[in-house]
């Protein structure tokens, strides 16, 4: 896999993104703690108790995680960020994927405020251990050795075997059980600097009334296995977050990273690739498709990536009856474009609006995430269905609307619209109160106009019924 071309090839559209694993304090940011170590010590783990939930997929075997995760945690109302990466190992002595998780962990602690080098203290020192330590040494980085599983007062005693990584005191915590979880803690901000520790979650251009905040959208980059959706991601982002690799699978969680634009500021999700339940027989991949589901579900908008040298195929289609279910506006990305003969982009394209049909609308965008071509524009596109999904429509016009609606088509066997309100917004919610019940046909006519005229274009709308007592 050749590396990305920097963002200044998709038309200067993009700006760097805000990167919150390299915003540090002096720069106005929040400090960072790194999470390090070989494989399956219990990273994730120790990720999760700081953090107070279960935000990492966590399981009894090494590799499971693989691109870094930011996430801001507290801890005596100081504030910082939480990073767990992957087991790093050398260079050359695992598979090309080890090797690009491997960097991932090297990029996060290059700037990293603290660094927790986690160990297994129910099997000592390893070879791994002495390797990694080597390196932190090289790093000129605030380290923290912890002894991760010291679930007794014995396995405590045994942390001293790790002073011979020539590091700091090894601190025994036990993160599954949340032994000495606080004091830990305690430690890690007290090696903040000064103006950290003062912060106490107090900003000052945070709004007193939490209704005044606006929130970034978030855009959810969703399909099947291996379309290039970590691609696509890293190059919205604009620098290589998520490890890609030709290999099914490869992202297991939810990864979103802030990125400001020329059209504000969004959150991107670069979410893992979703297989029929039917095909999945690990329980990492069950837990990646639950936490891409419930991306989909928190998102403004849903980037469906679909390859274009296969074609629509029957998993694309649901993954698209998945997401239109939801409420969340679909902007269908052709991914791979450039490598699709002329003669079979017409059947591809043919195919797709037969086979993606229910999605009405829906933005087509033909890209390579690779090169970057045409990524730039999603841009545009990713906010006018932004601002559609938040519509709200007066309630004098939507009356208005449908009244001439039905001046010009009756309803059936005198059913009649009495009045209408939009009871909400995420998507466009509107109530209408009926004298007696609307045919189906008649209510996708109302649908259709209500769309039209306040131009919603492609965005989901939901329609109910009440009949007025």
């Amino acid at each position: 896999m050749t590396d990305l071309p920097s963002e200044n090839t998709i038309e200067n559209t993009i700006e760097k993104a805000t990167d919150l694993s390299t915003e540090n304090t002096s720069g106005g940011g929040l400090p960072s703690v790194v999470i390090i170590g070989r494989p399956n010590v219990g990273k994730s783990t120790l990720f999760n108790r700081i953090l107070g939930s279960q935000k990492a997929i966590v399981e009894d075997r090494p590799g499971i995680t693989r691109d870094r995760k930011v996430l801001e945690a507290s801890w005596l109302d100081v504030p910082f960020l939480v990073i767990d990466t992957g087991g790093w190992m050398p260079q050359g002595d695992g598979t090309e994927l080890d090797d690009k998780v491997s960097k991932q962990v090297e990029e996060a602690v290059a700037t990293a405020d603290v660094v927790m080098f986690v160990v297994d203290a129910s099997v000592g020192l390893t070879d791994d251990d002495s390797l990694i330590a080597n390196w932190l040494r090289r790093s000129r980085t605030d380290v923290m050795v912890v002894a991760n599983k010291a679930d007794n007062d014995r396995r405590e005693a045994d942390r001293w075997e790790f002073l011979a990584l020539g590091l700091d005191d090894p601190f025994p915590v036990s993160a599954l059980h949340g032994r000495r979880a606080g004091d830990l803690l305690d430690e890690v901000i007290s090696r903040f600097p000064e103006e950290a520790r003062a912060r106490r979650d107090i900003d000052p251009d945070r709004p007193e009334d939490p209704d005044d905040v606006v929130a970034a959208p978030r855009i959810a980059i969703v399909g099947r296995p291996n379309v290039g959706k970590s691609t696509l991601f890293n190059r919205l982002v604009g620098e290589d977050r998520a490890v890609v690799h030709d290999m099914a699978g490869t992202t297991r969680d939810a990864i979103d990273t802030l990125v400001e634009t020329e059209e504000g500021p969004m959150v991107f999700v670069d979410t893992a690739g979703m297989r029929r339940k039917g095909k999945i027989d690990d329980s990492a991949e069950y837990y990646s498709m639950v936490r891409a589901l419930r991306a989909i579900d928190d998102s403004d908008v849903a980037l469906l990536v679909i390859d274009g040298t296969e074609g629509v195929t029957a998993q694309d289609q649901r993954l698209a009856e998945r997401v239109d279910a939801s409420g969340c506006p679909i902007l269908i990305v052709l991914n791979k474009w450039e490598l699709v003969s002329a003669d079979d982009r017409i059947e591809v394209m043919s195919e797709l609006h037969r086979k993606l049909a229910f999605v009405g609308d829906a933005p087509i965008l033909k890209i390579s995430a690779l090169s970057g071509k045409n990524v730039g524009r999603l841009l545009p596109h990713l906010r006018e269905s932004i601002s559609q999904y938040h519509t709200r429509v007066p309630t004098r016009d939507i009356n208005k609307v449908i009244s001439a609606a039905q001046q010009r088509q009756p309803g059936p066997k005198g059913a009649k619209v009495l009045y209408a309100v939009q009871g909400a917004t995420d998507p466009p919610t509107f109530t209408l109160f009926v004298n007696r019940e609307i045919p189906a046909t008649y209510m996708r006519y109302l649908e259709r106009v209500i769309r039209e005229e306040f131009s919603l274009g492609s965005t989901a709308i939901k329609m109910r019924v009440r009949k007025k007592s």
